[in-house]
Formats: structure tokens, C-alpha cells, sequence
């Protein structure tokens, strides 16, 4: 469900509100700004602060209760000691996360000299906390529902310079939401042909082109890589290509790559039964690539934008692709299959040479791909390489001020030696040394010849765990890395 935001300015004691949030860094001094709102409780905000029951760090809480006129409620929550833009939006989706639990429905936040990158964050921040996935839920009594926050004012000094902000947060939001949602959908609703749909809802709603590829376009664009994946499987793969085209005509796009496996298997090479419903979740990156160009298209950006998502779902057969099996990608390249759950990058070698036709000026592409990277980088940092080192420097930048923070991990010559093949240009893994960098390799060939960034967010793109801010699940990642490095090159 989407939030309504609304902007307002004024002292933030007289909001007739259920919930008034206030955001403070770590060790604060009680703001000026809120000596109305403390003689309203009583001087009860300022004593929590004096005493130490709230000391504004990361994650910190506290609500308090009064009667009357003005806020019903309010509630402290700590920023730490982050850098302000990423501890506001990490406190702002706390405060979202526990709007809902509270079940006020609608909220006012306030925190100092709120503009710009920090109140875009904070739009972000409360979306991201409040967001839950229940439409598959049987409803609860009526009585015991808890209404979800659905409106949210931020205070802000003057509204209309900080409209601007505002509409962004929105925009990264939604395309947030839309995102998250995707990727929570299970695989038996969640397929190919959905994924499309959602691609011409997007377009229809914001007048972009969208063009889609079905199995029999795709065996003529002699795609053989990508078909491999999909021999075992019943459902039409499809190969999506969505045209925002906000720049001046005839200008390079940007190119837009996500990995769109509704499920994976594994294949033949079967994954072990604990766990495999989370393979819903290898689509995240074509959520991530449809939700940037949501926020993108909202956002009206003054550039040119294509995206591409191949999907299909991973499955056994007696048609399924087997290990020794040698398949033909569509830019002429043989590839020894020796590990058939080693599929996303096979899907993503045909989808970059496809999109090498529109002569990007940068491709990103991103893709829930090794299980290594989750090894090496954890659950909270992207794996980044590329063929650009320019380029990368722009991803990481963005990904750092989309709060979804890579690292840069090296492809150098000596690692190919590792996908190299006996019967075939390559193979597509390999071994157990490297997995993320050598599936990167692998990856390159497919796109030579123009400048290309790979995110591998195995690790990132959802979560196993209460993550505190939002639940296990999707998180997101990496709509915010997108939207932030397409508006870094936009005009």
C-alpha cells in the first residue's frame, strides 16, 4: 500500500497528530525548536534526554504519551552516529516500522534543518519501514487489525523549496515498493508472463515503449544460452525491453540489466531441499531493474534509459539442459555447461548482447548470481566489478548515496584460465575458488565493447533475518543504486 506524503511547516507541538516522530543524532542537546512541544509533555522529552533514557543512537527508541491538544504521541528515534542522509533514512524506516506496529495509520516526522538528499531520504526511509506484504494473508477480526501508516507530513522549514525533495522520495518509493513486492510473490504467481505484465503497466501508466520476446523470437535471434535455461520449464520465457526516453533523440541510454529467474532449481545440478522456496527471490534483480525505471519515469529524468530483463524459471525435465551440454549465445560464443545452477549468467550472456545493439553509454546490470559473493561480502555490501574503471567509480558512488553500499572486487587476467573450457570458448563455472569474480568473467564476454558494471546482490537483495528497520525478505536493493546512478548522468 502507498503512502501519502504531505509537507508542512510550523512548530511541530501544534500537529494534530497520532504520532509525531523526532529524529536526533547520538548524544543530542535538546533543540530549541521543540521547547513548545517539551512544556506539552510536561518537560518530559528534555528530562528523557538530560537522564539518559534516550541517547539518540542507532536504533534507539522511545515513546512517550500525553494528553490534550497536539501530538497523542511521540516517539525519539536515534539517527547515530551515520552520516546524516543515511542515519535519518535508517531512522525513518524504524519509525515506519513502528508506526505500523502502534497502528496510528498516519504520522508527522520532524528532525533539524530537514531538506534536500536528507528529506528525500527520510520519504524513502518511512516507505521502506512501513512497507508490509500481506495480500495473501487471510485478514484478521476486524477487531484486531491494526491500521497500516498510510499518510505521513514531514516538517519542514519552507514548503515550497522542499517539494522538489519530496517528490523524489516518493518516486524512489514507490519504485521501492513496487520492487519489493515483485520480489515477495511467489514463484506460481510471480512468473515470465507476470514480470511482463508489470512491464506494460509501467509503460502504460508513464508512456514508454515496452517490447517483449517470447521463446520462438528468441530461438530466432538464435539465443541458445538463454533457451538452455528455459528447455525444461512449461512457462514462455520472455525477454523484456522497456524504453524510457527522456533525453534528446538519437542520445546513447543508459542501459538497465536485471536477471529475472522466477524460480531456480537448479536444474539437474539440484539445490538442497532446506531453503529452495527462497529461489522466488532470483528475480530480484529484474524487480530492482522495474522498479529504477519506475522511480526513473517519475522522476522525468533528461536522459535515455533501456532496460532489459531476461526471464524464465529453472526447472527439471527430460528436456532440462544437462551438465557436459554445450550451447551457441547469440553473439556466435560456445559455452560447456557444467553446472546447470550456474543459469543466470547463461540467461544474462544473450540479454547484454542484446543490448549491446543500442550502443550504451553505460550498462548495468544486476543479478542475484553467486552464492561466493555472499560468502565474501556478507549481507550488507554488493559485490561490484566491471570492464570500466570509470564507470565503476559512478555505481559505487551511487550505491553509496542510495545507502546501498558495493565493493570492488578485481577481474584480473590470470582468473579466465579458471573458465576455460575443453569442448567450448568457455565454460560456465569456474570451481569453488573466486565463484563471484570468474561468473563476472564469464559475464564480460558478452559485453565487449561497451562500458559495463556487474552488481551481484546474492546477498543484498533480500534477507533471511529481521533486519530491525524492515523484515526478512526483500529489501529493495538495487532500485536505489540505479535511480541514483542514472540521475548522476542525466542532464
Amino acid at each position: 500500500m502507498s503512502i501519502a506524503f504531505d509537507l508542512r511547516a510550523g512548530d511541530p507541538a501544534r500537529a494534530a497528530t497520532p504520532l509525531l516522530v523526532v529524529a536526533l543524532p547520538a548524544e543530542p542537546a535538546f533543540p530549541r525548536a521543540l521547547a513548545a512541544l517539551d512544556a506539552r509533555y510536561d518537560g518530559a522529552l528534555s528530562r528523557a534526554i538530560r537522564r539518559k533514557d534516550f541517547q539518540g543512537g542507532k536504533d534507539e527508541a522511545l515513546l512517550l504519551f500525553a494528553p490534550g491538544a497536539g501530538p497523542e504521541r511521540v516517539l525519539l528515534v536515534g539517527t547515530g552516529t551515520a552520516e546524516a542522509v543515511k542515519g535519518l533514512t535508517r531512522a525513518a524506516a524504524l519509525a515506519g516500522r513502528k508506526a505500523n506496529a502502534l497502528g496510528v495509520g498516519r504520522l508527522t516526522f520532524w528532525a533539524a534543518d530537514l531538506a534536500g538528499a536528507a528529506l528525500e531520504g527520510v520519504v524513502a526511509g518511512l516507505a521502506l519501514g512501513a512497507w508490509e506484504f500481506k495480500e495473501l494473508h487471510t485478514p484478521a477480526p476486524a477487531a484486531k487489525r491494526r491500521k497500516p501508516l498510510t499518510a505521513a507530513t514531514v516538517c519542514v522549514a519552507n514548503v515550497r523549496a522542499a517539494r522538489p525533495a519530496l517528490d523524489a522520495g516518493v518516486a524512489v518509493a514507490e519504485g521501492q515498493r513496487l520492487a519489493r513486492r515483485l520480489a515477495m510473490l511467489p514463484g506460481n504467481i510471480c512468473t515470465p508472463e507476470y514480470l511482463a505484465r508489470t512491464a506494460r503497466d509501467i509503460a502504460k501508466r508513464h508512456r514508454l515503449t515496452v517490447k517483449v520476446f517470447g521463446r520462438r523470437e528468441m530461438a530466432r535471434m538464435r539465443m541458445g544460452s538463454f533457451l538452455a535455461v528455459a528447455q525444461a520449464t512449461t512457462q514462455d520465457p520472455k525477454l523484456i525491453v522497456l524504453e524510457y526516453k527522456g533525453g534528446r533523440r538519437g542520445e546513447a541510454p543508459v542501459a538497465l540489466v536485471g536477471k529475472g529467474l522466477c524460480f531456480d532449481s537448479g536444474g539437474i545440478s539440484i539445490k538442497p531441499a532446506p531453503s529452495m522456496e527462497l529461489m522466488k527471490f532470483d528475480m530480484s534483480g529484474a524487480a530492482g531493474v522495474l522498479g529504477a525505471m519506475e522511480a526513473i519515469a517519475r522522476m522525468r529524468l533528461r536522459i535515455n534509459v533501456v532496460a532489459l530483463i531476461g526471464s524464465t524459471t529453472n526447472m527439471l525435465g527430460g528436456e532440462a539442459m544437462k551438465p557436459g551440454d554445450v550451447v551457441r549465445a547469440s553473439n556466435g560464443k560456445t559455452i560447456e555447461i557444467q553446472n546447470t545452477d550456474a543459469e543466470g549468467r547463461l540467461v544474462l550472456a544473450d540479454v547484454l548482447t542484446y543490448a549491446q545493439r543500442y550502443k550504451p553509454q553505460a550498462c548495468v546490470d544486476a543479478a542475484t548470481l553467486t552464492g561466493a559473493c555472499v560468502i565474501a561480502l556478507g549481507n550488507t555490501t554488493v559485490g561490484v566489478l566491471g570492464n570500466d574503471q570509470g564507470v565503476i567509480d559512478e555505481v559505487l558512488a551511487a550505491g553509496r548515496r542510495g545507502g546501498e553500499v558495493g565493493w570492488q572486487l578485481p577481474m584480473f587476467e590470470e582468473y579466465k584460465d579458471l573458465i576455460r573450457s575443453d569442448v567450448a570458448d568457455m565454460r560456465n563455472i569456474g570451481g569453488r575458488g573466486a565463484g563471484t569474480i570468474t561468473a563476472a568473467l564469464f559475464l564480460a564476454e558478452f559485453a565487449e565493447g561497451m562500458p559495463w558494471v556487474h552488481l551481484d546482490v546474492a546477498g543484498t537483495a533480500y534477507s533471511e533475518t529481521d533486519l530491525v528497520v524492515m523484515p526478512k525478505g526483500p529489501t529493495g536493493t538495487p532500485v536505489r543504486t540505479f535511480v541514483e546512478f542514472v540521475r548522476g548522468r542525466a542532464r
